[in-house]
């Protein structure tokens, strides 16, 4: 089985790939104008790229590169990494499809929440890993 890591990296090279395919799609929009209505993704397109992309990345290169404990567990406790992991893609997809439902809003928001929640159990989880290097 991967590693955690792997999962973080694949997954947001996944939003890569999304990404860049809705900014070609609303490039080739632009110049060439045949679906006025796609300019909806662009909310998507962003979120896939700065959040999606750069934040997940920048997640699970942390959570390999960062100092290992000594013992069966280097890493720590996975379970909040692997809340933060789903956490980050449900607020991804949530603000990613927001423009297209009734209540953009509230997803929104809801979306936000859970990208807040990701990072925050990240950091719980490499806290005690950056403490024990530095000191």
């Amino acid at each position: 089985m991967p590693r955690l890591s792997v999962y973080l990296v694949r997954t947001a090279l996944l939003h890569l790939l999304v990404g860049f395919g809705l900014g070609g799609l609303l490039l080739a929009n632009k110049g060439l104008s045949f679906w006025p209505a796609l300019w909806r993704l662009r909310p998507a397109h962003i979120e896939l790229l700065l959040v999606g992309w750069t934040v997940q990345l920048t997640l699970g290169v942390a959570y390999w590169i960062l100092p290992r404990f000594r013992g069966d567990r280097p890493r720590g406790d996975r379970r909040p990494v692997w809340a933060a992991y789903m956490l980050l893609n449900v607020g991804v997809i949530a603000l990613a499809l927001g423009p297209w439902t009734a209540r953009a809003g509230e997803l929104a928001l809801a979306g936000r929440g859970a990208e807040l929640a990701a990072v925050l159990l990240f950091a719980w989880n490499a806290w005690p890993r950056v403490k024990a290097a530095g000191g």
